[in-house]
């Protein structure tokens, strides 16, 4: 079983997603790297809040966001959501479509549903699930200890980044300058795939 670490830049940019979306469906997927049994998430690119499921618009979403992946030498190792209802964590059926066509370039991959009830609290919010091999569907993960605690295979590069996540919004409004690719087809001008506009700080 893989063990996986997400970055600072790749929790900031799906916290800022879903803080600039909050009454919306959002997703986007996750880029990095493996060596080993390690699965270094380094990165997300955030896809669409209009129209998250299945279609035209994803597809290209999609070829863009693997083709940039490639540019700067990761690849797509997970998918990201959150849901209308904060009560909701379930993985979308279209979130499983998208993990499986990932997971059929990465083996390893991962889908993480953003848990709208704790995100904000401080604590990392995101709940991890991988394909179940034997029922071929998507399952969370039940693991002890639990994801994003101490001493999971699930594991944030600083375990403060959560509450840096929460100051940077509530004092810097640092969601209203992201942008995913639904807002780049609206403003051909925003960098969706970078969003070097929101990644540097004045909060300390």
């Amino acid at each position: 079983m893989p063990s996986y670490t997400l970055s600072d830049d790749a929790y900031l940019k799906v916290f800022f997603h879903c803080a600039k979306y909050p009454q919306r469906a959002v997703n986007g997927v996750l880029l990095g790297t493996e060596a080993g049994n390690e699965v270094q998430i380094t990165d997300a690119v955030p896809l669409l809040h209009h129209w998250t499921h299945l279609s035209p618009m994803m597809e290209i979403g999609l070829d863009l966001a693997t083709t940039y992946a490639a540019s700067v030498g990761l690849q797509l190792v997970g998918y990201y959501q959150a849901c209308e209802r904060l009560e909701d964590t379930g993985l979308a059926p279209v979130g499983e479509k998208i993990a499986r066509k990932i997971k059929a370039e990465f083996a390893n991959a991962v889908a993480l549903v953003i848990d709208g009830e704790q995100i904000g609290t401080g604590s990392a919010a995101l709940i991890p699930y991988t394909l179940n091999s034997s029922t071929s569907s998507w399952t969370r993960v039940a693991s002890s200890p639990a994801p994003f605690t101490e001493g999971s295979g699930y594991r944030l590069t600083s375990p403060d980044i959560p509450l840096l996540a929460v100051k940077r919004v509530r004092q810097e409004q640092a969601e209203k300058k992201f942008g995913d690719f639904d807002d780049h087809l609206e403003d051909v001008t925003i960098d969706w795939l970078k969003n070097k506009a929101c990644m540097s700080s004045k909060a300390s």
